[in-house]
């Protein structure tokens, strides 16, 4: 009767402790880009006001279409401010950001144009389901 009574409390605790290790789980979501350099403005400046208020949040950028505009080498802001400072800057605080090579095949754009702080994945669009379905990533559309 012990045996089975410590086996008991034994699984309930296991059970609670696995509840309290996913609800304490980090938050993970997706940001989908494919509007151009307005779009990326708007998506860099939510990712970093994420990151304020959830330091432990995974954010990545997935790009494809005119999304991947602000990964491009020289790519600058309407007041001419370059990307990749914020993007290196968002990178130092675990922002991955994703390129769509289907795009830059479609639009004849050399992979080396990308810019360093960026992988290419073969489908953006593939990668964003691919996030949330294999690795419970939350849709961010900026």
């Amino acid at each position: 009767m012990k045996k089975i009574l410590f086996a008991s409390l034994f699984g309930m605790f296991l059970s609670a402790w696995a509840t309290m290790a996913i609800a304490a789980g980090e938050v993970k979501a997706v940001y989908h880009l494919n509007q151009g350099l307005e779009q990326a403005v708007d998506a860099l400046r939510n990712a970093r006001n994420h990151l304020d208020a959830d330091p432990e949040a995974k954010i990545v950028f997935v790009t494809h279409g005119k999304g991947i505009d602000f990964l491009l080498e020289g790519a600058k802001d309407k007041n001419g401010n370059p990307f990749d400072v914020t993007v290196q800057t968002l990178k130092q605080r675990r922002v991955e950001f994703r390129v769509c090579r289907n795009t830059l095949t479609s639009r004849k754009i050399d992979e080396s144009t990308v810019i360093p702080d960026a992988t290419i994945v073969p489908s953006g669009v593939a990668e964003v389901a691919r996030l949330q379905a294999k690795e419970g990533f939350a849709y961010v559309r900026p």
